[in-house]
């Protein structure tokens, strides 16, 4: 979806909570989508959105106070969003490799529509396995692999082996966890948006690596085109 239409429940100057929305959230490392929330004639472009309990609060520009019960539209950036999905699914494929290759896990990560990171716990700085990983990415995503979404109980799920890729986390107690799959290549409880088949990402280019102290280092990675 790229646009719905909503009704407003909260609003202060600047922030409005709707009773729906086609807007991810900041979450997980993934940025927040941005878009546009159209108000009768007049027109606020959304520039963030961020969870606070079980509520999006979308942070809009201009100052005015829109009132509860107003029925608003929402536009979504699609081309920002489609760009973070294609970077999601490719940061997918590269763990799954650099887990199944060493043992890598995440410690954490950041996927923009530009420039993407992700932290990994490997015990020494490695250019050569790094890139050995992203060439072997790039080729299991030009195969094309679809990409399937589903729910599972989160008693089932944390037996599959790998469905965990996070070093210090864990999903969240809750009955069904979200779960991502890329049919031959990676399975992970994951709550963000992907594409439908690894054949839309393009390839993986290798920025640079970092050191971030004992036994992490930084990736920096970008999709071409």
């Amino acid at each position: 979806m790229k646009e719905c239409e909503a009704t407003v429940l909260e609003s202060l100057p600047g922030r409005v909570v709707l009773d729906r929305t086609v807007i991810h959230p900041r979450s997980g490392g993934l940025v927040s989508d941005t878009g546009t929330l159209k108000v009768g004639d007049a027109s606020y472009k959304i520039v963030e959105a961020i969870e606070e309990g079980e509520e999006v609060v979308h942070m809009i520009s201009g100052q005015e106070k829109i009132p509860p019960g107003q029925r608003v539209k929402v536009e979504l950036d699609w081309e920002r969003r489609y760009r973070i999905m294609r970077a999601h699914t490719a940061l997918h494929v590269l763990i799954s490799i650099l887990n199944k290759n060493v043992g890598a896990l995440v410690t954490g990560n950041q996927v923009t529509e530009d420039v993407s990171r992700v932290d990994l716990n490997l015990e020494k700085p490695d250019k050569e396995l790094v890139s050995l990983a992203i060439a072997e990415a790039n080729r299991i995503l030009a195969e094309g692999h679809p990409v399937k979404i589903y729910y599972m109980s989160r008693e089932e799920a944390m037996k599959v082996e790998g469905i965990v890729k996070l070093a210090k986390a864990m999903p969240p107690s809750v009955d069904k966890l979200r779960i991502v799959e890329i049919v031959g290549v990676d399975i992970q409880a994951d709550g963000g948006p992907h594409v439908k088949d690894t054949k839309e990402v393009g390839q993986i280019q290798f920025l640079k690596l970092e050191n971030k102290g004992k036994n992490n280092r930084r990736v920096y990675f970008k999709l071409i085109p």
